[in-house]
């Protein structure tokens, strides 16, 4: 079946050619991950990139579970006796789920149904004669089957139609004919259950909405049905039903109909669009409109964790992480180069207590004995305020403050993952680290946390959860792989992330690095217990080991070339440790004389670049925003006011940005640019530091509308 779905799957994409699908599928049946596959095997996929790569993986797992679906389906027909040499070639030759299911219906294991027990009486061959359209006493043949059992001619005729009506749902072209409509024409209605306005008031958008469905947004859509789930909205898809009827009854009305057969088609078929069909398809179209929401708020919230997991680190730093509060005082905890746990601290510079001088005091002499080089104050409850009292310390050396986002870092620190690295501390204290842990290396810290915790997400409680969680992984597999990750420091969360490490040989590499000290060369790995030469292949260009014994283990050019990039320092005459990052040197390197049927230029060309910039971070530094100091709160807001904000969260319908107040103020999609723009993520990204305008403030609601348009940006 691989050459099949290589055959598909290169028309689909339209943009490889067949022999790169099917060595890409190739390697995947092999068990060679998409990070590997991208990055290493360029040459057999004819350079696709990891999107494409992890395209083509996600088309044959579809292909592959629709082939077991039909060899269910030819077994089932089988057993029917039914399964002609057409039939089963049609089927072999569909590749397509709904087309797929249609096909089966008529075959599917019957429920106790009106039809079916019309059945059991022996109708079925009155519901032919009904349907041949050329009996003109329809009448007297239905009295030949009452005296078998039905009861009368008139409860014979009834149980035929029952059986007409179940045929017209299950007729391939009546449900694509009525599919077709919904596709174009459908209306989805939202209404309010009487009597739910008050309590329901955080729908009340959606109270009165008529809409044709195919021009519904996918956040207007997963609104509504939430709605409708929490029992305030009460949500259908409708299409003209009296149309429909007409089209179905002429289509199955022969011209020539004997008046009696015909009249008893026409109500057969009209209670088989509306009692069967047409609810089929609605729940079809619903569940279609679901799927196609979920893709759409998934890749959302996948961009926007993507972008949270990819900000900047500030590596070889010592941290001060501050947890801000009121009443229970300001956790403060200093964090060594690796993040590292120094001490731990409480300062009261807020009220109620507004101990200002004894908490400047405290941080300045941590400040200073510690060796402190940056603040990480986190931006929850009293975090603006925290944030002003630093920034106006005279510290006793040169420090950079920065606001960190605090989101899931409670659910981290009551986590067992918390409890494992901090056996002995409180979730207080677990918070703050976790806190300047951000600051330090974001990613190392974040994928400790459920994604769907980092509150930058759009209905994610919404969306089928598995596909979520699918999704969400393959972005963290994606920036953790893309970023290298130094093996003698990664926690077990994170290495459990690196292409082709399970969370046992995660732990199986921490436990060997506890015993054995820091690794001094990537072949030290095979030692570990259940690293085999597969999966150290997968995993060994991920790898980092700095300081070790071979300065390519600093790179990610993979083991499996290392004798290739000896072969071209000895070309050039050089030691290997002089060539890295010597660029003028390694541009006299003549790479057509390394090509080889497994090694081409593309390979060839990474290894340059990866020796020019060893251990380089594609992660890009963030910029913090600088508050206006006379707004505190939303009441100190005003209509036309121009303000400096950061981005903090991304939807389908705008951009949340935090204005330095407890609430954050919404910039429409509309609101974003005068041109169209598509998606949020074509004009801002996370983090982003914009100037916005006030539009609106409405207090009451705490919501605050804003826009970049005319606006000059940096």
């Amino acid at each position: 079946m691989a050459n099949v779905h290589a055959n598909i799957i290169t028309k689909e994409l339209g943009t490889h050619l067949r022999k790169h699908v099917a060595a890409c599928l190739r390697l995947l049946d092999e068990g060679c991950t998409v990070p590997f596959i991208s990055r290493y095997r360029k040459e057999a996929t004819g350079g696709m990139d990891e999107v494409a790569v992890r395209a083509v993986a996600a088309r044959h797992k579809q292909l592959s579970e629709i082939e077991k679906r039909k060899e269910y389906i030819i077994g089932v027909i089988s057993e029917k006796e039914k399964l002609t040499p057409e039939l089963a070639e049609r089927i072999e030759n569909c590749f397509d789920t709904t087309e797929l299911e249609d096909i089966f219906l008529p075959y599917r294991p019957r429920r106790a149904t009106r039809a079916q027990a019309a059945r059991e009486l022996g109708l079925e061959p009155l519901a032919k004669i009904i349907m041949s359209q050329q009996s003109d006493n329809i009448s007297r043949q239905a009295a030949k089957f009452a005296k078998q059992g039905a009861g009368s001619a008139e409860a014979a005729i009834a149980g035929a139609k029952d059986i007409i009506a179940e045929w017209v749902s299950e007729s391939e072209k009546a449900r694509a004919m009525v599919r077709a409509k919904f596709q174009r024409s459908a209306v989805i209605r939202s209404r309010v259950v009487k009597g739910n306005e008050a309590e329901g008031a955080n729908y009340a958008t959606y109270f009165d909405v008529s809409e044709p469905l195919r021009l519904c947004n996918s956040h207007r859509y997963l609104a509504m049905r939430r709605g409708e789930e929490e029992g305030f909205l009460k949500v259908d898809i409708s299409i003209d039903d009296e149309e429909m009827t007409d089209r179905l009854q002429r289509m199955f009305v022969k011209p020539g109909a004997t008046p009696e057969s015909a009249e008893i088609i026409r109500s057969a078929v009209k209670d088989g669009y509306m009692r069967l069909l047409r609810g089929s398809i609605e729940n079809e179209a619903a569940a279609t409109m679901k799927e196609k929401s979920d893709d759409s708020a998934i890749h959302m919230f996948a961009d926007n964790v993507r972008q949270i997991l990819m900000a900047a680190p500030l590596p070889r730093k010592r941290i001060l992480a501050i947890d801000p509060g009121y009443r229970t005082g300001c956790k403060v905890v200093a964090l060594d180069e690796q993040g590292g746990f120094i001490a731990s601290e409480v300062m009261y510079p807020n009220a109620p207590v507004n101990d200002y001088h004894g908490s400047a005091d405290l941080l300045c002499y941590m400040v200073d004995t510690l060796g402190i080089d940056a603040i990480a104050v986190g931006n929850g409850t009293a975090g603006r305020e925290t944030e002003r009292f630093v920034r106006e310390l005279r510290l006793p050396r040169k420090v950079a403050v920065y606001s960190v986002s605090e989101q899931g870092a409670s659910i981290y620190s009551a986590s067992d993952v918390a409890r494992e690295e901090f056996p002995n501390f409180d979730v207080t204290v677990r918070g703050a680290i976790s806190i300047g842990r951000r600051l330090l290396d974001p990613l190392a810290e974040l994928v400790k946390i459920d994604p769907k915790s980092l509150g930058v997400g759009q209905y994610q409680h919404d969306v089928n959860q598995n596909r979520l969680k699918e999704s969400l992984d393959e972005v963290v597999e994606s920036c953790v792989n893309s970023v290298g990750i130094n093996v003698n420091t990664a926690s077990r969360q994170l290495l459990s992330y690196v292409s082709g490490i399970a969370p046992s040989l995660a732990q199986n590499i921490v436990n060997y690095r506890a015993e054995h000290g820091p690794f001094r060369l990537r072949s030290e790995l095979l030692k570990v217990p259940r690293m085999g030469e597969k999966t150290f292949q997968q995993c060994a260009g991920f790898l980092r080991i700095p300081g070790g014994d071979n300065p390519l283990d600093n790179t990610g050019v993979h083991p499996e070339v290392y004798p290739l990039v000896g072969k071209m320092a000895k070309d050039v005459n050089a030691e290997l440790s002089t060539l890295i990052r010597n660029k003028g040197l390694l541009h006299t390197i003549e790479l057509d004389k390394f090509v080889t049927k497994e090694t081409g230029l593309p390979t060839l060309t990474d290894i340059i670049i990866e020796l020019e910039k060893p251990g380089r971070d594609p992660r890009t530094t963030e910029e913090q925003p600088v508050f206006d100091e006379a707004v505190k709160k939303i009441d100190d807001l005003h209509i036309g006011q121009v303000l400096t904000g950061k981005v903090n969260n991304i939807t389908a319908f705008g951009a949340f940005v935090d204005l330095g107040t407890k609430e954050n103020g919404l910039l429409h999609i509309s609101q974003l640019s005068e041109d169209f723009v598509r998606s949020p993520h074509e004009v801002v990204r996370l983090g982003q530091v914009v100037n916005v305008r006030v539009l609106d403030v409405d207090v009451a609601r705490g919501r605050i509308a804003l826009t970049m348009i005319g606006v000059p940006q940096k």
